[in-house]
């Protein structure tokens, strides 16, 4: 960027801390006290209120942030000295990233000063170079619980906390220390990550309270303003993502409950074209052995479940468990009842139909986007021969499918020797989306 093409009067946004002028160098200052227009929060308002001009327009921003740009405008219109006041750094999960999508760059001159998160690290001697920095300030979706959808505030700490060794979370009045430390230990964390908490820095009464277990944190309660660190004590493990034998998922005995084998649930998925952000259905879910290795290969993604039979998905909610992923949800039910509230896949797996495979077949391709793939399993003909007349009435769709035969034999002891003792065949049948449909 041309900084010579900056505007002359620019909006200034000052980053500000709790300790009110203290926090402030002299051009901030002066900036502020020279201002036609103050743009703020309630908080922030009455903390500066004393270093306001005569006469300066105050806008309380709280509750009204899509009001913001046309203020600024307003006062630009009007050859008005304009201020934004936030909280620390303003380009970090700050208003000025706003401000910038709605008005053009050149009209801002940010002025960014320690960030909360900083001040939190300097309190215990925490380096945070390394740390992800994430936001829960998110509208209230109550306490997390295993499974639950991207929607929720909590769910990108769920993921980062899988990923990350050290983290710098902002917090919210709901989404406080204690429900993160109750994520962390319905995620099966609580004895891997030590927390921090800082409250009201900056303020006569703060506080940091530097080793919380997340076991103790989960039941104790915090002042408003506070920051929340994170940081793992144990080693992160280092799973297999790919390819893992039937033995390492849970199944019903003395009875087998369904999954997918192993050398057939590694074809299906390097069909599926999975990418790292991928939405994924998996149908009939039976163990859940081919979504959770969907859930692992796409991290930024998120992968759908369900599964009819009680039992198996009592199975797949215990391999859930145990899998260490954040990124799937298991839903009891008999598909296509519920597909309708969840978003468009890319990928769509079904090991299990109930019985009304047509139907579930042209449902899907309806909603599959655009290079998107659906992969199926069967053992029996009667299937492969529905799977593959419903494909074939859809071709002129903009659909696109083949059919792949595959046979895998394992090797068993026989005496001091090994025979090879052959596994059922299973037909895979893929569809890919290649047009939008009309």
């Amino acid at each position: 960027m041309d900084t010579s093409l900056n505007d002359p009067n620019p909006c200034r946004v000052i980053g500000v801390l709790d300790d009110g002028v203290a926090s402030l160098n002299a051009t901030a200052l002066a900036h502020l006290r020279s201002a036609d227009v103050v743009i703020g929060g309630a908080r922030t308002l009455a903390l500066f209120e004393h270093e306001f001009k005569a006469g300066a327009v105050r806008h309380d921003l709280t509750g009204q942030l899509k009001a913001v740009p046309d203020w600024v405008r307003a006062a630009r219109a009007d050859h008005l000295s304009c201020v934004v006041l936030a909280t620390g750094d303003p380009l970090c999960h700050g208003i000025a990233p706003y401000l910038a999508q709605h008005l053009c760059v050149q009209a801002l001159d940010i002025l960014p000063n320690l960030s909360t998160l900083q001040l939190a690290c300097a309190r215990i001697g925490l380096a945070w170079q390394d740390a992800r920095i994430v936001s829960v300030h998110a509208r209230d979706a109550g306490e997390w619980a295993r499974g639950s959808l991207p929607s929720h505030g909590l769910y990108a700490l769920a993921q980062a906390v899988r990923a990350n060794a050290r983290l710098l979370v902002l917090t919210s009045p709901d989404n406080s220390p204690d429900r993160i430390a109750r994520l962390l230990v319905a995620e099966g964390l609580g004895d891997d990550f030590h927390m921090a908490v800082a409250e009201n820095l900056l303020q006569p009464e703060e506080r940091v309270l530097a080793e919380l277990s997340p076991h103790d944190a989960a039941g104790m309660r915090f002042a408003p303003l506070n920051v929340v660190l994170l940081w793992r004590t144990a080693a992160a493990p280092r799973p297999v993502r790919f390819g893992l034998a039937d033995a390492e998922f849970a199944q019903r005995q003395p009875e087998k409950g369904l999954i997918t084998k192993q050398e057939v649930r590694a074809v299906s998925l390097a069909r599926l074209q999975l990418r790292a952000d991928s939405v994924v259905w998996d149908i009939g879910a039976g163990s859940g052995s081919v979504g959770l290795e969907a859930a692992r290969l796409c991290p930024q993604g998120h992968v759908y479940a369900i599964e009819k039979n009680e039992a198996d998905h009592a199975i797949a909610g215990q391999n859930h468990a145990a899998f260490g992923v954040s990124n799937y949800s298991l839903f009891h039910g008999k598909a296509p009842e519920g597909l309708d509230t969840w978003p468009d896949p890319d990928a769509v797996f079904i090991g299990g139909s109930g019985g009304e495979l047509a139907g579930l077949i042209a449902g899907i391709l309806r909603r599959l986007r655009r290079g998107g793939s659906l992969v199926m399993n069967f053992v029996t003909l009667e299937n492969l021969a529905t799977a593959t007349a419903t494909l074939q009435s859809l071709e002129g769709e903009g659909i696109s499918w083949d059919v792949l035969q595959l046979q895998a034999a394992r090797s068993k002891p026989i005496l001091h020797m090994h025979r090879m003792a052959a596994e059922n065949p299973v037909w895979i049948v893929c569809a890919r989306r290649t047009e939008v449909s009309a």
